[in-house]
C-alpha cells in the first residue's frame, strides 16, 4: 500500500478515556493489523501502551497530528467481534470509559506496560555547586553496581523512602537519566522434554546407541526406560513426548546421568511451551439421574427456550438445580458448542468443578481472579485458539473470555450481590452482562436461584423471561425448621453472656453429640468491630476513611476494612492517656475462639476473607469440612452461597440485625436472600435441618417470611414497597458519586452539580446526600441519585450526563473534583 493512500487504526487504550484514538498504520504493517489485535502505541510524551485495535479506516482524522503504531504484537486477533461489542455495551450502559472495560476484561499478562527506568548519566561531573547528598550518593552507587533499575527496585535495594522524589531531584541535577522501557508481564511457561537422537526404527543405530552406554548400568537403565515410555505412549495413542521430570522420576536417576547420555549423542533435550492450566478431574462418568420434578423442570426449560432467550429456574435450596444445569451443559456440548457457568464466589468453583469433571472430564475449564496473570493468559489462549466444546466455570471476569461458539450461559445464584463490581470501574453486573453476551452469540441464558432478585422475578412474572419452578427439595427432604431467638428476651432472662444464645448452644451440643456438623454465620470479619476507651469513649478511626477500625487479634493490629490501612492497638488511650482501651463486639475471628472454648471437643474451621486469601485456601477449607475433618464452620456470607454439605443439621445465624438494618433500599431483599440461602445449608439429605436466627427484631417482616420459607409473600411485599417509593423494577437507579480531598469545595460542588442536573431532569434527581461512609482513602464523598424511566435510552442519558460533566469542569475551581457513576447499584 502506498503512502499516498494511508490506513488508520482506531485503538482502545487501557486508560480511563471515553474515546478511541487514531494511529497511522506504517506501510510495513499493512495487512498485519486488524480489529482485535494488540498494538503498541506511543501516548503522551514518553509512554507506550498496549492498545486493542477496534477498527480500520482509510479516513484521515483532521485537526491534529497522527502518530504511527510502534509495533504489532499478534499474528491474529486476541479478541473476537462479540467481545468488542460487549465492551461497547458495558461502556454505554454503565456510563464508564471503554478503556476501563479493557483494563478489567484483559488479563494483565496480555498488556505490555511502559515502566520508568533509571540509569547513571555518564556525562555527570560533580562540582562545588552541584554535589550529591548522602541519599543521592547511595542511589548513584546502587545504579553503578546494578545498572538500569526502576524506582521500586532502587527502594527495595537501598531501603530508602520516597525514591521517586529523590530520583526527580537527581534528574534535575543531571546525575541520572530516566527513560521508558516496555515490559511484558506474561512469561511463557516451559518444560524440558527428552527425545531419542537416533531413529527408533533403525536397528543398527539403536544397537550403536546401546553400545555407547553399555559400560554404565545407570545410563543403560535410563535408555531402556526412555524406549519403554515411548512405546507405551504409542500404544495409548498419545504424543511421543517424554518430559525430563517424568523420565527421572520413573527411573529414580539424577540429572547428571541424563546429561551424560545426552553428551554421548544418544538422547536430546528440548523445551516446549506448556499451558499452566491444571485439570483436576479424571475419568468421565455418567450424567446424574434426575428425579421426576427435575425431569419436568428440564423439559420445561427446553420448551421455554423455543420462545424465550432467557429463562429463570426458581428452585428452593437443595432442589437439585445443579443436576439440571449439568444435563443442559451436556446437551450444548453434544451440539458442538461452548457453555459458560457463572458462580458468584470463587469458593463455589471448588465443589462444582469436581461435580462437573466427573461428567465432562478435561472439557471443564476454570477461570477466576485467584489464578496468577500467567495462568489466566494460558486459559485465555486456550479458549481463543481451541474452539472445541468446553464448559467454563468461573466468577464474573470469565464473561470476557474469547468464546467462539457459545451455546448457553448459566448464572447460578443470580440474585447474589457478588455479581456486581463495585470498584473500580466498570461497575457492571455480571448477571445482566451475561444476558447481553449470550444474545450477541445467539445463545440462551438460564438464571437460577432459590431467592431470585426482585427485578429478575418481576421480569419473569411479566413475561419478559420464561419461568420454571422447582418447589420441593431433592428426594422430598423437607425445608429446615426456622427457630427465632429474641435476643432482648435472652438478656432480660440473664441467659446471654456472649454471641451464642442458650437455645442455640443447647441445640449445638445435641447435634455434635449425634456426630452432626454445624455452621455459624456471622457477617462481620475480624476479632472485634469496635475499639474504644472505657474512660472517655474515644474510638480509634482510620486516618484516611470516616470509619472506626476493626481489631484483628491474630495479626495484632487494627484494620480499616475500606482502605486496608493497619494500625497498632494502643495500650494507652491517645485522648485521655489512661490504660483503658477495650474491644467490643464480635467478628468471625472472635466467634471462632468462643466456639472453640464452648464446644471443646469439636474441631472448628473459619471461612472469611482473612482465611481465604490464597488460591487453594477455599478448596482446603471446603474439602476438610466436607470430609468431616471439622465439626463446626464459622463464616461470613461465603458460607451462604450454594455450598453442599451432607452432614450439616444445624445453622446458627448469630446476628440477623446487621443484615436487616443496613441503610439501603435493597437491604430487606438482601437480608431475606442471605438468610434463606444460609438456611438452605441445613438438613440437605436425610433429615430436616434446624436454623436458629438470633435477632432483636423478631417481628420484622423479613423474619416472618423467612420462618414460612415464603418467597412469594416476601416478593409481593417488597414489590409493593418498591412501587410506592418508585424504586427498581419500576425505575432505573443511577448513583452519581462526587469526591474531593477537601470537604467544603465538595459541598459547594455537589450542590451545584445537583442543581444543574435538576434543570435538565427535574424531579428525577435526589440529593446530594452524605453516604453511610462519607470519606474513603482521604477523599470526601457526596452522592446524587437519579431515578430514570426504565425505557429511557442509556446512550442519551450518558450523553446528557457527559454534557453536564464537561460544562461543570470548565470551572477551574472544580478541576480536582472526581465524578463517577454506579448504574443499577447492587
Amino acid at each position: 500500500m502506498s503512502s499516498e493512500n494511508p490506513i488508520y487504526a482506531e485503538v482502545i487504550l487501557p486508560l480511563p478515556l471515553y474515546s478511541t484514538f487514531t494511529y497511522r498504520v506504517p506501510a510495513a504493517m499493512v495487512g498485519g493489523v486488524s480489529a482485535g489485535c494488540r498494538v503498541v502505541v506511543p501516548f503522551g510524551k514518553k509512554k507506550f501502551y498496549t492498545a486493542i485495535v477496534s477498527s480500520i479506516t482509510h479516513i484521515a482524522p483532521k485537526g491534529f497530528e497522527v502518530k504511527e503504531i510502534h509495533s504489532v504484537l499478534d499474528d491474529a486477533p486476541i479478541l473476537k467481534h462479540p467481545q468488542l461489542k460487549l465492551w461497547e455495551w458495558i461502556s454505554q450502559y454503565y456510563l464508564c470509559s471503554i478503556g476501563d472495560v479493557y483494563k478489567a476484561a484483559v488479563p494483565a499478562g496480555l498488556k505490555i506496560e511502559s515502566e520508568t527506568y533509571v540509569e547513571l548519566n555518564g556525562d555527570y561531573e560533580e562540582s562545588a555547586d552541584n554535589r550529591m547528598s548522602e541519599r543521592e550518593a547511595i542511589v548513584a552507587q546502587t545504579l553503578d553496581h546494578n545498572g538500569k533499575m526502576t524506582p521500586v527496585e532502587i527502594g527495595r535495594k537501598t531501603g530508602l523512602q520516597n525514591v521517586e522524589a529523590l530520583v526527580a531531584r537527581m534528574v534535575e541535577k543531571g546525575i541520572v537519566i530516566v527513560h521508558e522501557k516496555l515490559v511484558e508481564r506474561y512469561r511463557v511457561k516451559k518444560e524440558t522434554c527428552v527425545r531419542l537422537a537416533v531413529d527408533r526404527n533403525d536397528s543398527e543405530a539403536m544397537h550403536r546407541a546401546f553400545d555407547t552406554v553399555r559400560n554404565s548400568k545407570k545410563q543403560e537403565k535410563l535408555l531402556v526406560a526412555m524406549i519403554d515410555m515411548l512405546n507405551k505412549n504409542q500404544r495409548q495413542g498419545v504424543p511421543l513426548e517424554v518430559t525430563k521430570a517424568r523420565l527421572l522420576e520413573t527411573t529414580g536417576l539424577t540429572p547428571a546421568i541424563l546429561s551424560a547420555v545426552v553428551s554421548k549423542g544418544v538422547l536430546e533435550t528440548y523445551s516446549r511451551e506448556i499451558n499452566r492450566f491444571r485439570y483436576l478431574g479424571t475419568d468421565i462418568g455418567e450424567l446424574p439421574v434426575l428425579s421426576a420434578p427435575q425431569k419436568e423442570a428440564l423439559s420445561a426449560i427446553h420448551s421455554g427456550f423455543l420462545e424465550k432467550d432467557i429463562m429463570l429456574l426458581h428452585g428452593v435450596t437443595s432442589s437439585g438445580k445443579t443436576e439440571i444445569y449439568i444435563h443442559l451443559i451436556d446437551f450444548i456440548l453434544k451440539k458442538g458448542e461452548q457453555a459458560l457457568y457463572l458462580v458468584p464466589e470463587i469458593a463455589l468453583t471448588t465443589q462444582l468443578t469436581r461435580r462437573l469433571q466427573k461428567v465432562f472430564g478435561n472439557k471443564v475449564v476454570i477461570y477466576h481472579s485467584k489464578f496468577s496473570d500467567n495462568e489466566r493468559v494460558d486459559i485465555w489462549k486456550r479458549i481463543l485458539n481451541d474452539p472445541s466444546p468446553c464448559v467454563v466455570i468461573g466468577a464474573r471476569s470469565s464473561l470476557f473470555l474469547p468464546f467462539s461458539h457459545l451455546g448457553i450461559v448459566i448464572v447460578d445464584e443470580e440474585h447474589e450481590s457478588s455479581y456486581k463490581q463495585f470498584d473500580p470501574a466498570p461497575r457492571y453486573n455480571a448477571r445482566d452482562c451475561a444476558t447481553v453476551l449470550a444474545s450477541m452469540h445467539g445463545a440462551k441464558t438460564l438464571l437460577g436461584s432459590a431467592t431470585p432478585a426482585v427485578e429478575t422475578y418481576y421480569k419473569a412474572k411479566t413475561g419478559r423471561y420464561g419461568l420454571v419452578t422447582l418447589s420441593e427439595r431433592y428426594e422430598g427432604v423437607k425445608l429446615p425448621d426456622i427457630m427465632v431467638v429474641d435476643m432482648n428476651e435472652e438478656r432480660k432472662r440473664s441467659r446471654l453472656s456472649g454471641p451464642i444464645s442458650f437455645p442455640l448452644a443447647r441445640l449445638s451440643k445435641e447435634a455434635l453429640g449425634k456426630k452432626e456438623q454445624l455452621i455459624f454465620f456471622h457477617n462481620r470479619r475480624g476479632f472485634a468491630p469496635v475499639v474504644l476507651c472505657r474512660q472517655c469513649g474515644f474510638v480509634p478511626k482510620c486516618q484516611n476513611c470516616d470509619v472506626s477500625l476493626t481489631y484483628h487479634r491474630r495479626a495484632g493490629e487494627m484494620v480499616c476494612h475500606y482502605c486496608g490501612a493497619t494500625y497498632r492497638l494502643p495500650t494507652i488511650c491517645p485522648a485521655c492517656k489512661e490504660p483503658s482501651i477495650e474491644v467490643h463486639g464480635y467478628g468471625t475471628e472472635r466467634i471462632e475462639d468462643i466456639v472453640e472454648a464452648t464446644f471443646k471437643e469439636a474441631k472448628t474451621l473459619r471461612m472469611d476473607l482473612d482465611t481465604t486469601r490464597n488460591k487453594d485456601s477455599y478448596e482446603n477449607i471446603i474439602t476438610d469440612f466436607s470430609k468431616g475433618n471439622a465439626d463446626i464452620l464459622v463464616g461470613t456470607q461465603m458460607v451462604t452461597k450454594g455450598l453442599d454439605f451432607d452432614n450439616v443439621s444445624l445453622v446458627g445465624v448469630l446476628n440477623a440485625d446487621t443484615l436487616i438494618n443496613f441503610p439501603d433500599f435493597r437491604s430487606s431483599e438482601r437480608a431475606f436472600n442471605m438468610l434463606e440461602q444460609v438456611a438452605g445449608r441445613a438438613g440437605r439429605r436425610k433429615q430436616r435441618g434446624v436454623v436458629v436466627v438470633q435477632t432483636t427484631q423478631p417481628s420484622h417482616p423479613v423474619i416472618g417470611y423467612l420462618q414460612a420459607h415464603n418467597y412469594l409473600g416476601f416478593y409481593n411485599h417488597e414489590l409493593e414497597e418498591r412501587r410506592r417509593f418508585n424504586y427498581p423494577p419500576f425505575t432505573r437507579v443511577i448513583n452519581i458519586y462526587l469526591k474531593h480531598r477537601e470537604e467544603e469545595p465538595l459541598i459547594r460542588a455537589s450542590a451545584l452539580y445537583a442543581e444543574r442536573l435538576r434543570s435538565l431532569l427535574g424531579n428525577r434527581v435526589f440529593g446530594p446526600d452524605e453516604p453511610h461512609v462519607s470519606r474513603i482513602q482521604s477523599l470526601y464523598i457526596r452522592k446524587i441519585m437519579l431515578k430514570v424511566e426504565v425505557e429511557a435510552s442509556m446512550v442519551k442519558v450518558k450523553a446528557l450526563l457527559r454534557q453536564v460533566y464537561e460544562s461543570f469542569m470548565e470551572n477551574k475551581e472544580f478541576r480536582s473534583l472526581m465524578v463517577y457513576y454506579d448504574v443499577d447499584p447492587g
